[in-house]
């Protein structure tokens, strides 16, 4: 159920032609938690202190919608009385954990392997830069299915700029074809 008539409550998750998921609550005092239920993502309570939105999934669930985007990709967030809010993903992230199962690992960049970084260092550069939304899942490897982590950046960007651009694509597409 995506409409809850609370303008605060994030509700809902849509990419056109990637994902039209809603999105749940993590219980009080439950920051590792993550929604078992199939299309299902849930919203991390602890990426609000740093006026962040975060979103998790695990990686054979909703997850698995995540790996789809890419640098460009319009995320729509629905809340609760209908009003939307766009983002931009403007990074893909991927981080190999030294210890999968735990919260406190140590990660490797893998697009920088040579830098390693603790989870508190991890979260700051992720969650920390504050006014972004943060898309995360586990990347399975082998048989360990968190053996690493992947973020999706995205910062907010407004209706009519997506319009526009949109428009001036689809105006160029049609200069091409004449």
């Amino acid at each position: 159920r995506v409409h809850t008539a609370d303008p605060e409550q994030l509700t809902g998750i849509y990419v056109p032609g990637v994902m039209a998921l809603p999105v749940v609550q993590q219980p009080a005092g439950q920051a590792g938690f993550v929604s078992n239920t199939p299309e299902t993502v849930t919203q991390f309570g602890s990426a609000g202190r740093y006026n962040s939105t975060g979103l998790l999934a695990h990686n054979h669930l909703a997850g698995r919608y995540f790996s789809m985007l890419s640098d460009g990709s319009i995320i729509t967030l629905v809340y609760g009385d209908g009003h939307m809010q766009y983002f931009r993903v403007t990074g893909v992230k991927q981080y190999q954990a030294l210890s999968p199962t735990s919260i406190y690992s140590q990660f490797i960049n893998l697009a920088q392997p040579g830098i390693t970084l603790t989870s508190t260092d991890l979260f700051r550069q992720t969650y920390g830069r504050g006014n972004v939304l943060v898309l995360q899942t586990c990347i399975a490897n082998g048989n360990e299915s968190s053996w690493g982590r992947l973020f999706i950046i995205a910062e907010p960007v407004n209706y009519f700029s997506i319009s526009l651009a949109t428009h001036h694509l689809h105006t160029a597409s049609l200069a091409v074809e004449f």
